[in-house]
């Protein structure tokens, strides 16, 4: 598989070189057109009607391959050293390390603690807990975090059959309630007393667990298993948006054999030994405060926590057997406050750790961003002007060709959402109006970043709601 992967980059680069050298060695140029003056030479310049030529299509696509071979070919360098690393003092997590300190040792039974944390989740902690003890391997433990409760959360999991934590006087939200639960649980957990951390308005497919045990238990080195998530059925079009967004990042997934971008705090399971290790190295090689598990500053707890766990070389994956359907934003003011933590949150992840090997996939992904925000905003903004400069609409073919091609893209990449996902995807324009609003999060993000505005972690309450696992 490892040379496949290889030749595979190896001809990709190839194929982009070659195309890129074709383009520009001996193809005569198109002849100059007269000039048309100031105003119809400017709108030439930033509109043309006619069809790219071969050789500029040739030059785009060699450069677009070009790049994808090399973020490829440095992404597999990167995770390779790491795999093979025996540096316990810089990479103290990695497989080889790990596997040298554990071979030969029986550490027990695969054991399973969840810790569900909860704030005002009376509305979901129910279907929660339930989707928990209907496991086909359920957990020894089920503890929920009610931190700053001020509703039956609590109660409710008693009557479920969960055993109750109750953070005392936690400012930190999420990220300190699980710290004061990690700080009581963790001295009692072995090598294979595994540990999840599930957010209370999610529920798990009925073979998750069962998957996770069996993988944790195969393979020594591993230390953290996502869950891939899906949205909750209903909220209408914006549940919809919702629901296509997250099945392609699970497709994604999929095509990336579960080398995940971010462990999802909707559903992951941790070693024992990855939180301790994350804990011991906050104020060293990661940042944050000695001691602590979760990094109680940041806006994204998930995503600081994966790149602490690559960063110590780590190895985490999100499985396709391994599957949660999670809860979507119901209106755009709270679809908008969430993206807006999740997109900053990544940003200033970034920016605490820096430019090392561990983020160099994070850092290409957010200039991808950045180029995806200028690239769909100037094709909206000429639409927008051709329409109005025309007295009659006129069809390009090419853009037409390249209109269908990126539809056939949606539709297939949603597939498995259901005849309401292609039927959305087909329709092409409100899903690209979708994508322009989390462009505009993004900049959002961005301009806050950039005049030092503070950041606000927002709690979306609940809503009643029959979520459902999908196998």
């Amino acid at each position: 598989m490892q040379r496949a992967v290889g030749l595979l980059i190896f001809g990709t680069a190839a194929a982009g070189a070659g195309l890129l050298w074709w383009s520009v060695s001996g193809t005569p140029g198109r002849e100059e057109r007269p000039a048309d003056g100031l105003v119809l030479g400017a709108w030439h310049l930033l509109y043309d009607t006619e069809a790219p030529s071969v050789p500029t299509l040739s030059a785009a696509a060699g450069l677009a391959l070009l790049f994808a071979a090399g973020v490829a070919l440095l992404e597999r360098r990167i995770a390779n050293r790491a795999r093979r690393s025996e540096d316990g003092e810089r990479l103290p997590l990695a497989p080889k390390h790990v596997m040298t300190e554990t071979r030969g040792v029986f550490h027990g039974p695969v054991t399973l603690t969840v810790l569900v944390p909860a704030h005002n989740e009376a509305a979901s902690i129910g279907a929660t807990l339930a989707s928990l003890f209907a496991q086909s391997r359920p957990p020894e433990r089920v503890v929920v975090v009610a931190d700053n409760c001020t509703d039956d959360t609590a109660a409710i999991a008693r009557a479920g059959g969960a055993e109750v934590f109750a953070t005392v006087a936690n400012e930190h939200k999420k990220a300190g309630g699980l710290n004061q639960a990690l700080r009581d649980l963790l001295p009692g957990q072995g090598e294979n007393d595994l540990v999840m951390v599930m957010d209370a308005d999610t529920v798990l497919d009925a073979g998750f667990l069962d998957s996770v045990v069996r993988r944790m238990s195969e393979d020594r080195a591993l230390m953290a298993i996502g869950g891939l998530f899906y949205g909750e059925d209903g909220k209408g079009l914006i549940g919809q948006f919702q629901r296509n967004e997250y099945t392609r990042y699970a497709r994604d997934l999929q095509r990336r054999r579960g080398r995940v971008f971010v462990l999802t705090g909707t559903a992951t399971v941790f070693r024992p030994r990855a939180l301790r290790t994350v804990a011991a190295e906050r104020g060293r090689i990661l940042p944050g405060v000695p001691g602590d598990v979760y990094d109680t500053l940041v806006l994204t707890e998930d995503n600081e926590i994966t790149l602490a766990l690559k960063t110590l070389g780590g190895l985490v994956i999100s499985p396709s057997d391994c599957t949660v359907v999670t809860e979507v934003m119901p209106t755009w003011r709270t679809l908008w406050a969430q993206r807006l933590r999740w997109q900053r949150g990544a940003l200033e992840n970034l920016g605490e750790y820096g430019m090392r090997p561990a983020t160099f996939r994070y850092w290409a992904q957010q200039l991808g961003i950045g180029y995806g925000v200028i690239a769909l905003g100037a094709y909206l903004l000429l639409m927008a002007l051709m329409a109005l400069s025309f007295d009659t609409w006129v069809w390009f073919p090419f853009w037409l060709g390249t209109g269908l091609i990126f539809t056939v893209e949606r539709i297939v990449t949603v597939w498995k959402g259901g005849w309401r996902a292609r039927l959305l995807a087909a329709t092409l324009f409100p899903e690209l109006f979708y994508a322009l609003f989390l462009d505009i999060v993004y900049l959002k993000g961005i301009i806050d970043m950039s005049l030092g505005r503070t950041a606000t972690w927002k709690h979306v309450v609940a809503t009643p709601h029959g979520l459902r696992a999908d196998s």
